[in-house]
């Protein structure tokens, strides 16, 4: 959903998708790479060549797709065309890409084109182009506002989602300066030209370091480490299986240790876009709320089977639609069922944000199903949601005077529609009613909801069950957290825009208690009559 200001993924569930990711930043001279880390672990490697005219360059995100990027640049060194080629994060090196996109930004529009497709994108003349984690060609802002002075506030067209934004450049002393967008600050080294050497994004913890074309040509990303924590009651295996249409899904099974004959089992499902078997999100230093489950639920009894979403990890496929990633779902517990150590009968699922719409339309068709847990599953379209996140942030940007709100409402509604035209997985949500199949389900559920939560509204999560009640489940449990936004993390404003300077990582531990004690019981081993 969310997408903070400089997230390294595209955060949880359904905030506007994109041509690409969001976000970028700053660049260095001739060869050399951006690393962007939090303490020791390395969660971004940008490694660029630039020229006068040209920047080139390929952004690996730790457990996400890669993307290449070749950049025709203007005088200043923004942008004026990209052509942009997304990898699965385990291609070969003669791999095709997953998709295409060449951006031309001209006057005040900028042109998309996507599988052949073209888009037209209305922002301001003289916007720079933005995308998400790379550095080198953002570097655009910090050259310009050196430019002229130190100074600046620059309109910025971003990539991800088709929207324009005002980008805030400040001196700090000679070497230094302040960029700020959407609300939040980055801190960079600078050098006399506005090249950027280095720096931090405080309200994320994030560290960013440059490094020569000699260390670049070294470097790797680490792999996440999802084994089982030491002394754990609980194994943890890696597992590959078999998904729909010929592709492989991969992810982690923790299965209990020294249980009496198989073991119920629950499948998790990630929000929306490309997530890692963890749901992993970098906010107040990594949010794994799918391994705190794993943990807890392993400790209960019950085996957890977390995957890879397509492109990501160990997951091939190309990107679809959430019916398409409800397939993966039903392969998933197929997988299961083959296994001598889970009991086939006693499955559930735990769905976060989309994967709280994807959670019932597998239940719909799955009647040997015997549990669903929603976490924050939304009720309404996604035309709904996203006029109402479009609106919330422009509402809330103090660049946007009021008597222009109008305006951009309009436009954010235009940029809609456009993408919707040439993006599958946009057009399947804005039109998909989670409540016509809400009322097939007969699984038993329980909907769990974070009453500060600005994506998925808390009104939702009652309207989910009436749904489903008045379709004819008997057992449907609801119970909304005060003061929890949509991560469940304790947080009183909920708002999107304020997650990247969130303190915690951990989901509420109130939140695990009711999911644990629920799944316990609806998964309860069946009662062996005794011999006389």
């Amino acid at each position: 959903m969310p997408r903070a200001a400089r997230c390294i993924r595209a955060t949880l569930v359904l905030v506007v998708v994109a041509l690409a990711r969001r976000l970028g930043a700053q660049a260095t001279a001739d060869r050399g790479a951006f690393l962007m880390r939090i303490g020791a672990d390395t969660l971004v490697i940008e490694r660029f060549s630039r020229t006068a005219d040209t920047l080139q360059g390929s952004v690996g995100v730790k457990g996400q797709p890669r993307q290449d990027y070749v950049a025709a640049l203007n005088a200043d060194q923004s942008i004026a065309t990209l052509a942009l080629s997304v990898f699965a994060a385990t291609a070969s090196a003669d791999a095709a890409p997953l998709q295409r996109v060449r951006v031309t930004l001209q006057g005040d529009s900028a042109f998309a084109d996507v599988g052949g497709r073209t888009q037209r994108f209305a922002t301001t003349r003289g916007a720079i182009m933005l995308m998400n984690n790379s550095f080198a060609m953002a570097e655009a802002f910090t050259r310009r506002a050196r430019a002229a002075g130190g100074t600046a506030d620059i309109p910025a067209w971003a990539l991800s989602g088709g929207t324009t934004i005002i980008v805030a450049v400040r001196p700090i002393g000679r070497d230094s300066m302040t960029v700020t967008l959407a609300g939040q600050e980055e801190r960079l080294r600078v050098d006399a030209v506005g090249r950027i050497l280095g720096g931090t994004i405080p309200a994320q913890r994030l560290e960013v370091i440059r490094v020569d074309a000699g260390v670049a040509a070294t470097l790797k990303l680490g792999r996440v480490d999802y084994s089982a924590p030491p002394g754990a009651p609980y194994t943890a295996s890696e597992v590959i299986l078999p998904g729909q249409g010929g592709i492989t899904l991969g992810g982690t099974l923790t299965v209990p240790v020294g249980a009496r004959g198989p073991v119920p089992a629950i499948v998790t499902i990630t929000g929306s876009g490309q997530q890692d078997r963890d749901e992993y999100i970098p906010v107040a230093g990594g949010y794994r709320p799918f391994r705190q489950i794993a943990d807890t639920l392993g400790r209960r009894g019950i085996a957890v089977l977390r995957l890879d979403d397509r492109t990501v990890g160990l997951s091939g496929g190309k990107l679809g639609t959430s019916a398409d990633y409800a397939q993966d779902v039903e392969a998933a517990l197929a997988y299961l069922r083959t296994r001598p150590d889970i009991d086939g009968e006693r499955l559930g699922l735990v769905g976060h944000s989309e994967g709280g719409l994807i959670a019932p339309m597998v239940a719909a068709g799955d009647p040997r199903l015997k549990a669903e847990v929603l976490l924050a599953g939304p009720a309404r379209n996604g035309l709904d949601i996203i006029r109402f996140q479009q609106r919330q942030a422009i509402d809330q940007d103090a660049a946007i005077k009021p008597a222009a709100r109008d305006s951009a409402y309009r436009s954010a509604a235009r940029s809609l529609d456009s993408t919707a035209a040439t993006n599958s997985w946009l057009k399947f949500f804005l039109t998909y009613n989670p409540l016509a199949t809400a009322r097939r389900v007969k699984t038993p559920t329980l909907i769990l909801q974070g009453g500060t939560d600005h994506q998925v509204t808390p009104d939702q999560a009652g309207t989910l069950a009436a749904a489903m009640r008045g379709g004819g489940n008997r057992d449907v449990t609801v119970q909304v957290f005060p003061g929890l936004d949509h991560l469940f993390i304790p947080d009183t404003s909920g708002l999107p825009t304020g997650y990247a300077t969130l303190t915690s990582n951990r989901l509420s531990s109130a939140v695990l208690g009711v999911l644990a004690d629920w799944l316990v019981a609806k998964l309860a081993a069946k009662q062996r009559p005794t011999s006389h």
